[in-house]
């Protein structure tokens, strides 16, 4: 997956000297003075504003600063903007003296030109550009006539990523003097609801934060404002500078009662995907470290720490290796070994002792670990479930051995083969970074570069906690065939633990409500298939709130990530697949107005005998198997179940006829159904009660809260509440709620979940279980969501199968005579003769809800009363067990 990065915002007004005369870098300019309170060298900056809104995680911001030149010369006034890479301006604005004059998105050498020429004409002039190929700043330079005011608005998007389980705004505010009226106002809307919101910031004391700053979120809207006075401004209670200079930090986080959600809106789609409570996939890490001469001293010894802190956070399902590079390659050991807390020690005193040494030969280094991953898999070495990874620091270039570039990636790409991500570290300035991420990029990983600082052992530490927990493998969504156009990337090899995936794409055709998403993945334990739907009632809602939020975000957002993996691609493209890949991205650049690496914005005064400056031209813009998840169709074979209060259900095909039976006992209480000593399965209910029961138990109402489903030959277990799912496997827990629709398939197994509905499980080609969802009126006075269960092809169970429903399985016989007149004369009363015992039993009807849980189909029966004595064998204590499994 793409690397998480946060929107980082750094605001620098900054006044200077004429154009002419400014200096090299705008910092020169930011020395302690004693000037007129919110006024540096003649130049005031009155307002900024920060004004962001963030719609499903797309972020809209529009930063606005006024300034006015008090001096009697023409200054020129720099206003920096850094920002992550992900993060696009769309547009700037300079007023002036009143007139506003629009920037426009054209070729980045079309754009430099025209800026160029005004400048040289003596013109006020804007340019944004892109600065390097990781977008990390945008500079506006204006130079301001004497006495003029000017109003910079300059705005960008970003789609804001998740990262350990939450997005992040980071905005670094650096006004550098007293600003009259400083403000940050953000407004989130969450179609899934915001579950957590916070907001701090680092340059001012929590007591002073607190009158400055407030927040708020309920349901689908949070709000941010952050809003100090002058006198919270200042550095001391007399000084005339500025202490807001530091990260103001926005978190948040949505409600995840489903793993993905879909949303749609003017003919685009936006799939966000983050699972919760599966299990980790067990990793095979290289780790694959530089001990050249040059990583001597301080960045070793901070590679060690981190080391030591990573080895702390592996799990024993885990295995490693460290292979060290510098002249030559060595490794820790032969082949890759367990976590356990042996080896674990024993990798503690080697990271200690490794020691600097010599040159760099990253192709070798790199090839060692990448072929122990290989070996390990193919000699079954690792569990069959596991996934690998290789994860390269250096600090430098390769300087010996195969020192080529491309020929290092040729030689990594070719031994990968796409079977596993490489995730390459830089430390520090000096090394080929377009290299590390070139290479990480095609073999489905990133780069990320480690800062020579005092935390550097924290950040690489921090790289590992986003990689550490893989939930899923080799992700694949799908969407309907023919209906998509221009879809973004849908295969990923991992999702981690507190990321998110994120697919977007174009409608074809008007028919929003069949729209399905299927999510693929391979789990720690099983396959799974996650299955989304369009709630396009819930959207249609959300859009009335149209006020609130940006009505097109969802082609932006489109716009946006395609744009962005576009740029991607075309790093490792080279020809004509280069030229296209170029070629499209620039036509999308200019039609959705980004800024990017192959465009830039000028804002321009127009010439005296011109109305205004001509746009530049906009030219034109820029699907996978479907597999639907199959609800429950109830087959037409003999069923046995138990629903409602809770009423046990027993056909018998061979007299075309059903009897049925009540269990009362306490809440709590946990009875066996269903146990069969052949096939290993076993399954257990507990009952629970009203929320106002009767004392009276005879006249208590009761039903099924809860299901233990096992069987002990695949050491497997399901409980099964009205709130979740949870799935054990080998003791490996899943965890799923009844707003998923998944299917999960191992050997001789399948569970489904049916949103809202049912889960059926399947045993191969045994017995299937279905479990039936009853929801009532939360605020319901008396009642609680409850369970019913159904079997179906029970004759796949052994003879030897026992239990309150199990004891039915097999064939036996009973006789209905001297039907009478009962004391409900809707209801007749009979004998009934079974298993040796005559029965007084009375005619009734129950509920079969397997295809429908709200309405139900109405089922004749023969209710056997007192906890149905004579039917059942023994009496119904003798079903009570200890606990669910």
């Amino acid at each position: 997956m793409a690397s998480a990065w946060w929107p980082c915002l750094i605001l620098a007004l900054l006044s200077g000297l004429a154009a002419s005369g400014f200096p090299r870098s705008p910092f020169q300019l930011l020395g302690k003075r004693s000037l007129p309170e919110g006024v540096a060298d003649g130049v005031e900056v009155y307002s900024t504003k920060i004004n962001s809104k963030v719609t499903s995680r797309f972020a809209h911001n529009v930063v606005t600063t006024r300034a006015v030149n008090r001096a009697d010369t023409a200054k020129e006034v720099s206003f920096d903007v850094e920002l992550p890479k992900t993060a696009f301006i769309t547009n700037f604005t300079l007023t002036i003296d009143g007139v506003t004059y629009p920037g426009n998105v054209k070729e980045k050498e079309v754009a430099k030109k025209q800026y160029e020429k005004a400048v040289s004409q003596g013109k006020t002039a804007g340019l944004v550009k892109a600065s390097g190929r990781k977008l990390e700043k945008f500079t506006v330079s204006v130079n301001v006539a004497a006495g003029s005011k000017v109003t910079f608005e300059l705005t960008y998007e970003e789609l804001l990523k998740r990262h350990k389980g939450k997005y992040e705004m980071y905005l670094k505010v650096q006004p550098k003097q007293l600003v009259k009226h400083f403000e940050i106002d953000v407004d989130i809307f969450e179609p899934q609801g915001i579950s957590m919101l916070d907001a701090e910031a680092s340059f001012i004391t929590n007591d002073l934060l607190g009158s400055a700053l407030t927040k708020s979120f309920s349901g689908k809207k949070g709000h941010v404002s952050f809003k100090p006075s002058l006198d919270q401004q200042r550095s001391c209670p007399t000084c005339t500078d500025s202490l807001l200079n530091g990260d103001f930090t926005i978190t948040y986080d949505v409600n995840r009662e489903s793993p993905g959600n879909v949303q749609i809106v003017n003919g685009y789609f936006v799939h966000f995907f983050a699972p919760q409570g599966l299990p980790v996939v067990p990793k095979n890490v290289a780790f694959v470290i530089d001990i050249s001469g040059s990583m001597a001293g301080r960045k070793l010894e901070q590679t060690k720490e981190a080391l030591l802190r990573i080895l702390e956070d592996m799990k024993e399902e885990d295995y490693l290796n460290f292979i060290l590079f510098s002249g030559d390659v060595s490794t820790w050991k032969e082949h890759l070994v367990q976590a356990t807390p042996e080896n674990l020690q024993e990798a503690r005193t080697f990271v200690k002792s490794m020691e600097d040494k010599g040159m760099t030969n990253i192709n070798d280094g790199l090839l060692r670990g990448i072929s122990m991953l290989n070996k390990a898999r193919e000699e079954h070495r690792v569990p069959e479930r596991s996934t690998a990874i290789v994860i390269m620091l250096t600090d430098g270039d390769a300087n010996v051995g195969e020192s080529r570039p491309e020929k290092i990636q040729e030689n990594v790409r070719n031994a990968i083969g796409g079977k596993f991500p490489l995730y390459n570290l830089g430390f520090g300035n000096n090394l080929n970074y377009n290299f590390l991420e070139n290479m990480a990029l095609e073999n489905h990983g990133f780069a990320r570069r480690i800062y020579e600082d005092s935390d550097a052992d924290l950040q690489l530490q921090g790289f590992y906690e986003e990689v550490a927990n893989p939930l899923l493998t080799g992700v694949e969504m799908d969407y309907p065939e023919n209906a998509i156009l221009g879809l973004t990337q849908n295969t990923y090899q991992h999702f981690y633990d507190g990321s998110e995936i994120v697919v977007a794409g174009r409608l074809v055709g008007e028919d929003v409500n069949s729209f399905k998403a299927d999510v693929k993945g391979h789990g720690a334990t099983n396959d799974l298939t996650f299955t989304e739907e369009v709630d396009m009632k819930e959207m249609e809602k959300a859009l009335q709130e149209r006020d609130y939020i940006f009505g097109n975000y969802i082609e932006r957002l489109w716009a946006y990530l395609t744009i962005e993996q576009l740029l991607e691609k075309r790093k490792n493209a080279h020809g004509e697949e280069k030229e296209n890949l170029t070629a499209q991205a620039l036509d999308l650049s200019l039609k959705y107005h980004f800024v990017t690496p192959l465009t830039s914005m000028v804002v321009t005064k127009p010439e005296d005998n011109e109305d205004e400056r001509a746009i530049a031209d906009k030219p034109g813009e820029a699907p996978s198997p479907f597999v639907s998840a199959a609800s429950y169709q109830p087959p037409q074979n003999p069923y046995y179940h138990v629903d409602g209060d809770p009423h046990f259900i027993i056909q018998v095909p061979e007299k075309d006829d059903a009897l049925c039976f009540n269990i009362n006992e306490a809440p709590g209480t946990i009875l066996r159904l269903i146990q069969d000593p052949v096939t290993g399965l076993t399954v257990n209910g507990q009952i629970i009660g009203d929320k106002r029961g009767s004392p009276d138990s005879k006249t208590r109402k009761t039903y099924f809260g809860k299901l233990g489903i096992a069987n002990a030959q695949m050491d497997f277990q399901v409980e099964v509440t009205t709130e979740k799912i949870t799935l054990w496997n080998r003791a490996v827990p899943s965890t799923f709620s009844w707003l998923d629709t998944v299917t999960v398939t191992q050997d001789g197994l399948s569970m489904m979940i049916n949103r809202k509905k049912n889960m059926v499980v399947s045993f191969g080609d045994g017995v299937t279980f279905v479990v039936v969802l009853h929801q009532v009126w939360k605020k319901h006075p008396v009642h609680h969501d409850f369970l019913g269960f159904y079997v179906v092809d029970s004759h796949r169970m052994s003879a030897q199968t026992h239990g309150l429903l199990g004891q039915f399985f097999q064939p036996f016989d009973f006789k209905v005579s001297d039907i009478r007149p009962g004391s409900d004369p809707t209801k007749p009363d009979a004998t009934l003769v079974v298993k040796t015992h005559q029965l007084t039993v009375t005619r009734g009807s129950q509920k079969d809800y397997r295809k429908d849980a709200n309405i139900g189909t109405k089922v004749v029966c023969w209710f056997v009363h007192n906890n149905g004595e004579g039917l059942i064998d023994g009496v119904h204590t003798d079903y009570i067990v200890p606990n669910l499994f």
